[in-house]
C-alpha cells in the first residue's frame, strides 16, 4: 500500500481556542489524599505517569494540527521539563472562576478544553485533569506560555499557588514550558526518573502520530544522552520496529496499511506477518494504549477471520467445509490498530478498553474491504500468509489430537495431576502458591521445609523447550512443560482461562547462577506467549535464594543475597567469620530453604510484571529467537548494567 494514504494530523481546526473554552467541573482537594486514584501508584510506575500526563497534553495540539515539537528534558535532580511549540495555554480570565485559564488548568482538577469546548476535535485524556494531578504531586511546578507576544509564568507548590500569572518577557514564539519536580511524600518509593521507561512510552507516542517529533534527553550527569523519535510512516514503521530483530523472515516485506475516515473519527490498521509463531496485536484509542482492547479489536479480530475464509473459499483454497480459526488467522502477525475518535468512551477509570460501540463495525469494515482488495491485488503475498495460517491450522488440529491423548493418559479433564507434584491442602487459590523448583534433590528440600496447608511444590525435569520456535502441540508433548500446564490448571493459547487457577501465586525458584537464569528465562518466555494473563494479571514471581550464611562457629550470624550484605554481615563478627557459599537449591537444607526463601515472614521475591507489551514481545524475540546478531547486540549495550555476575 502506498504511504500518501497515511493519516497525518487530520484534525486541524479553526475554531478558537481561549479562555472561554476552559470549564470547571470540580475541585482538586483529594487527589493528594488518595493519588493511586488518579496515576495508579505512588511507586515507579505513578512516577513516570506524571510525565505521560504532561506530554499529552502536547500529544493533543500535535493532533489538532498546532505542535511539531515536544522536548522531555531529565534534569539534575529528577526534575521534569515538558516544552512544546502548540498554541500555548489560554492565559485570559475564565469566566467560571475569574482566574487565568492557565491557572484553573493546573489547579482545578476536571478543568480543561475537552469538556464540550471547541479547543479540540479528539484528545488522548481530558486536558486540565492531566496538569492538575501533576501540580498536586509536585514538591513545585513552574509553568511558562509563550503567546507570539509575551511570555507568562506562574509557580506553584503541591497544588497550592506560589506566585501570581505574570509577564516575565517578550517573544514571537508559541507554546508552553512545563518544569516539575515529584513530591518524594507522596513517591517515597522513588523519585527516580528511568530514561528507558520514558523512551519507551514516547516512541510509541513518535509512532501513533505521524511527522511529530518528540526529543528526549537525559542531563542527570556526564554528557546529555538524546534519542530524536521522528517517524513519518507512523504505524507503519511502528510494525517495522517490532518485527525488525524477530528471528525469522518477515511474509509481506512491506507492512500493509489500511485506513478510512468517517466524519470526526479515523481508524488506521498496519500488519505484517512473520514465521514466528506467536501474534502481537496492539491498539491504542486517541493515542491510549487499549491493553485490554475493546470493540475496535475485536472489529479487527472479526474482520480478519472473515477476510482469510471467504478469500479461502472464493479462491479454492480451502473446502467447503473447511474454516479457519482466529488463532490460526493470527499466528505470526504483528499489527497495531489506532482508532481516533471525538466522543470516546472507555470502560474503567484506566482507560485500558475502548467500549464506542461505532469503532467495531468502523475498523470491521475497514479490514474486511480494504485486506481483500490488497489480497485480491497482490496473490502471491496473500498465498505466502494463506498458507502460514493453514499450517496453523494443522499444527492447531496436532495439538488438539495430543491434548486428547494427555487427557486419556492422565485423566486431565478430571482430577488428573502430575505425578511428581507435592499438592497443597488448601483449595482457595486466593491462599496458595506453587513452587517450581529445578530437579529432585531441590524439590525434596523444597518439600520437607514447606507449609504444606498452602503450599504445593513441582520439580521439573528433563529438557526445557524453548516455545519461542515452538507451536502448541510441541508444548503438549514436552515432558517438563505439560506438567506446569496440568498443575495450574488454566489451559493455553487461546483456551487460557484465569478462574481456573489453582494457585494465587506461581513462584519459580531456580539456583543463584547461569543455568538457573537460563532455565527462569525459558519458563518466562512460556508464561508470556502461551499463558500471558498469568503475567499480565501478578501471579508470577521469582524466588530469590540467599547465595551466602554468615556464621560465627556454628552459630549463624545471617543470610547474604549480595556480596556487599556478605560483607557488612561479616563485618559484624569478632575474628574470622565462617561464610558458606550455596552453589544450588539443593545444598540447602529444608530449614535453610524455609526460612530464607519460602517463608513468607522473611523471603524476598520479585514478582513479574508487564509494563510494555511491545518491549517484552521485543526482548523475548531478540534473547530467545534464532537472530545471532541483535542477541549479541542487546548483551553488548547491557552488559554494563550486571552487577553480580556468577559463572
Amino acid at each position: 500500500m502506498q504511504d500518501n494514504n497515511q493519516i497525518t494530523n487530520n484534525y486541524n481546526v479553526e475554531e478558537v481556542y481561549d479562555e472561554n473554552q476552559i470549564q470547571v467541573l470540580e475541585g482538586l482537594e483529594a487527589v493528594r489524599k488518595r493519588p493511586g486514584m488518579y496515576i495508579g501508584s505512588t511507586g515507579e510506575r505513578g512516577l513516570h505517569h506524571l510525565v505521560y500526563e504532561i506530554v499529552d497534553n502536547s500529544i493533543d495540539e500535535a493532533l489538532a494540527g498546532y505542535c511539531d515539537n515536544i522536548e522531555v528534558d531529565i534534569l539534575p535532580g529528577d526534575i521534569i521539563r515538558v516544552s512544546d511549540d502548540g498554541r500555548g495555554i489560554p492565559v485570559g480570565i475564565q469566566h467560571q472562576t475569574g482566574l487565568p485559564a492557565v491557572t484553573v488548568v493546573f489547579t482545578v482538577l476536571h478543568a480543561g478544553g475537552k469538556f464540550g469546548g471547541s479547543g479540540y476535535k479528539v484528545s488522548g485524556g481530558l486536558h486540565g485533569v492531566g496538569a492538575s494531578v501533576v501540580n498536586a504531586l509536585s514538591e513545585w511546578l513552574t509553568v511558562k506560555v509563550y503567546d507570539g507576544q509575551h511570555i507568562y509564568e506562574q509557580k506553584y507548590s503541591r497544588g497550592d499557588i506560589v506566585t501570581d500569572l505574570t509577564v516575565v518577557g517578550d517573544t514571537d514564539r508559541t507554546g508552553t514550558v512545563i518544569e516539575f519536580k515529584p513530591d518524594p511524600e507522596i513517591f517515597n518509593e522513588t523519585t527516580v526518573f528511568s530514561y528507558n521507561i520514558l523512551l519507551t512510552r514516547l516512541r510509541e507516542q513518535a509512532f501513533l502520530n505521524a511527522g511529530a517529533r518528540i526529543i528526549l534527553t537525559d542531563r542527570r550527569g556526564g554528557e546529555p544522552v538524546t534519542q530524536t523519535m521522528h517517524y513519518e510512516g507512523g504505524i507503519k514503521s511502528y510494525v517495522e520496529f517490532l518485527n525488525k530483530d524477530k528471528g525469522s523472515d518477515v511474509i509481506n516485506d512491506e507492512v500493509i496499511y489500511l485506513s478510512s475516515v468517517s466524519g470526526d473519527s479515523t481508524a488506521e490498521v498496519a500488519l505484517q506477518y512473520t514465521m514466528d509463531y506467536s501474534a502481537l496485536i496492539m491498539s491504542f484509542a486517541n493515542n491510549i494504549h487499549t491493553v485490554d482492547g475493546g470493540t475496535h479489536e475485536t472489529g479487527f479480530k472479526t474482520a480478519l477471520t472473515r477476510v482469510f475464509n471467504d478469500y479461502g473459499h472464493k479462491f479454492k483454497l480451502l473446502k467447503e467445509e473447511e474454516k479457519l480459526s482466529g488463532e490460526d488467522v493470527r499466528e505470526g502477525l504483528t499489527a497495531i490498530i489506532s482508532v481516533k475518535l471525538k466522543e470516546a468512551q472507555f470502560e474503567g477509570q484506566t482507560k485500558a478498553k475502548l467500549g464506542s460501540v461505532e469503532m467495531r463495525s468502523m475498523v470491521d469494515q475497514l479490514v474486511y474491504n480494504k485486506l481483500m482488495e490488497y489480497f485480491e491485488e497482490n496473490p502471491a503475498v496473500a498465498r505466502g500468509i494463506f498458507d502460514k495460517a493453514t499450517q496453523a491450522a494443522a499444527a492447531r488440529e496436532a495439538a488438539r489430537r495430543a491434548k486428547e491423548l494427555v487427557r486419556r493418559k492422565t485423566a486431565m479433564g478430571g482430577a488428573g495431576l502430575p505425578g511428581k507434584l507435592s499438592d497443597c491442602q488448601s483449595k482457595d487459590a486466593s491462599m496458595t502458591e506453587i513452587f517450581i523448583v529445578e530437579g529432585d534433590s531441590a524439590g525434596g528440600s523444597a518439600c520437607g521445609g514447606r507449609d504444606r496447608r498452602y503450599q504445593a511444590i513441582l520439580p521439573l525435569w528433563g529438557k526445557m523447550l524453548n516455545v519461542e520456535k515452538a507451536r502448541l502441540d510441541k508444548i503438549y508433548n514436552n515432558e517438563k512443560l505439560l506438567p506446569v500446564v496440568m498443575a495450574l490448571g488454566t489451559g493455553i493459547g487461546e483456551e487460557f482461562d484465569i478462574t481456573k487457577l489453582r494457585y494465587g501465586k506461581t513462584i519459580i525458584m531456580a539456583d543463584a547462577d547461569v543455568d538457573g537464569s537460563h532455565i527462569r528465562t525459558l519458563l518466562l518466555t512460556f508464561f508470556f506467549r502461551f499463558m500471558r494473563p498469568l503475567i499480565e494479571e501478578g501471579h508470577v514471581y521469582l524466588a530469590q535464594p540467599p547465595l551466602y550464611e554468615v556464621k560465627k562457629g556454628k552459630k549463624s550470624i545471617g543470610y547474604a543475597y549480595t556480596d556487599e550484605e556478605r560483607d557488612a554481615l561479616s563485618a559484624t563478627v569478632d575474628g574470622e567469620p565462617v561464610i558458606k557459599r550455596f552453589k544450588g537449591l539443593g545444598e540447602m537444607n529444608s530449614e535453610d530453604l524455609w526460612k530464607t526463601t519460602m517463608d513468607p515472614e522473611h523471603r524476598i521475591m520479585l514478582r513479574v510484571d508487564v509494563e510494555d507489551a511491545a518491549a517484552a514481545d521485543k526482548a523475548f524475540s531478540i534473547l530467545m529467537g534464532d537472530k545471532v546478531e541483535p542477541r549479541r547486540e542487546f548483551i553488548e549495550t547491557n552488559a554494563q548494567y550486571v552487577t553480580d555476575l556468577d559463572i
